[in-house]
């Protein structure tokens, strides 16, 4: 900052430089705000990268999981005998604490970023390095007793750091989902149960089909979503094996044997994850298989939580001049302009999570494709892509089971007067009638207003009719009535 003089003085009065820390890189020399735990490289950083306006820190997940990377490294460094002790501790108190929910506003770097995901490992390296330092009982900065790169980062490399940190992270994430869907199926379930008697047309292709009940529709529901989850539970054996110890391309340089041995077996403990090391570590380097399963995975159940939600739309349409099947919760006034209005907004939203989740798979395949050699450098994009994904799906299905299927409700009279109505009576009769004569009938009975009234006023309807109907009578023969 220039020097300033006061008007008609002799002398220069000097400006008081702002609060901060110098520090320096190979670049050169900045100053760091004196309160801040992050470093030089974070700075840069903030400043290369204004792309989301979204820092790390707003992903706990990966906040934790890179936390617990630099806590099994500082352990497995310190076995290895060439970290000490006095430097060791406090790394793994800080990392502990931030495990635990610390700092993480001091995560700042965005989660849009070239180099790999090297500026998110370098802002954690420098978190955890002054925190580790204050532990101590030093200020922020002393390099030289605690040092961000040379002990935090020991035996480490972005490379095996931050793919190790996002399968952890995708990890805790899918718990989170799994306790998601499962609040879903489980609402769907007891609505089943409510209406398991509850007779309905079933219907293909937007006509009527033949005669169900809506526990029945429910149930399917609940079957599609617990299927789902599956598909996506089988994707977390490949995000258990990791190639830490790894360093820049999986040979291990840099890194002592002793480390490359421990650090794996040591995150399993500090983690509790089951955890195994990759069988090549080179070829998992530049791998991405496992996180473009993990976003079809996603895929999939975005797909059918799509059209649960457009079937919620379609039944409850109405509630007087469409379908009216069913009753969704009014959550909100629907219309600025239409008094009365009620819109099925859970159902919409949901949808609205799963266009953008089948989005993101497409980008996360996109990224995948385009590593190169030994590494893949699109890896930021992948986890935010993933990580969005999955907490707007478990949201997603929190909210459409709180709020919108828990207080479906049906009123059982007109949709049986529906099935009395309908053809699809004698499609259910097919056993008892034969082809032939079914479709006589029903091009007779599709002229009536009643169709359970003629097939009752022509002797053609037995007694257990609606157990016939439901599939509940069985060794019906073939022929005519």
């Amino acid at each position: 900052m220039a020097l300033t003089g006061e008007a008609g003085g002799t002398g220069a009065q000097k400006v008081t430089p702002p609060p901060g820390r110098a520090e320096h890189d190979l670049l050169g020399e900045r100053v760091v705000p004196t309160d801040a735990y992050w470093g030089i490289h974070t700075l840069r950083a903030r400043e290369n990268f204004p792309v989301s306006g979204v820092p790390v820190g707003r992903y706990p997940t990966l906040v934790r999981a890179l936390a617990a990377v630099k806590h099994a490294a500082a352990l497995a460094n310190q076995e290895a005998g060439v970290l000490g002790v006095e430097v060791a501790e406090p790394v793994v108190r800080a990392c502990t604490e931030i495990v635990g929910g610390a700092l993480h506003d001091q995560f700042v770097v965005d989660v849009l970023q070239g180099g790999a995901g090297t500026s998110t490992n370098m802002n954690a390296n420098e978190v955890i390095a002054n925190r580790a330092l204050e532990l101590r009982g030093l200020p922020r900065g002393r390099y030289d007793v605690v040092h961000p790169v040379e002990h935090v980062n020991k035996g480490q490399s972005t490379n095996d750091v931050y793919p190790t940190a996002v399968k952890l992270a995708l990890l805790d994430a899918l718990d989170d989902l799994h306790a998601g869907t499962t609040v879903l199926s489980g609402a769907l379930r007891e609505r089943a149960t409510a209406f398991a008697d509850v007779l309905k047309i079933g219907r293909t292709q937007l006509q009527e089909a033949v005669p169900m009940t809506l526990g029945q529709e429910f149930a399917a529901f609940a079957s599609g979503v617990e299927g789902e989850w599956e598909r996506v539970a089988r994707t977390r054996a490949d995000l258990q094996v990791v190639h830490l110890g790894g360093t820049a391309i999986g040979t291990g340089l840099t890194a002592p044997q002793r480390y490359r041995d421990r650090v794996v077996p040591l995150l399993a403990h500090v983690t509790g994850r089951d955890l195994t090391v990759s069988e090549d570590r080179v070829a998992a380097t530049s791998d991405t298989g496992p996180f473009v399963a993990v976003s079809g995975a996603l895929r999939g159940l975005a797909v059918r939580l799509s059209k649960i939600a457009s079937d919620l739309r379609l039944l409850a349409s109405g509630p007087r001049a469409g379908l009216a099947e069913i009753g969704l919760p009014a959550v909100q006034a629907g219309s600025s302009v239409m008094p009365g209005k009620v819109n099925p907004v859970i159902p919409e939203m949901v949808n609205q999570v799963a266009f953008a989740v089948v989005g993101r798979d497409v980008t996360v395949s996109m990224a995948a494709e385009a590593g190169q050699l030994q590494l893949n450098a699109f890896e930021p994009l992948i986890v935010t892509s993933l990580l969005d994904s999955i907490s707007q799906l478990a949201a997603a299905c929190r909210l459409l089971a709180e709020r919108c299927v828990m207080g479906v409700t049906a009123d059982p009279a007109p949709l049986r007067r529906s099935v009395e109505r309908s053809v699809g009576l004698v499609t259910a009769l097919l056993p008892l009638l034969g082809y032939e004569r079914a479709t006589e009938l029903a091009a007779r009975s599709g002229q009536d207003e009643d169709v359970l009234a003629a097939l009752e006023a022509g002797g053609l309807l037995p007694p257990q009719w609606q157990d016939v109907v439901l599939g509940r009578e069985q060794g019906l023969a073939a022929g005519p009535a």
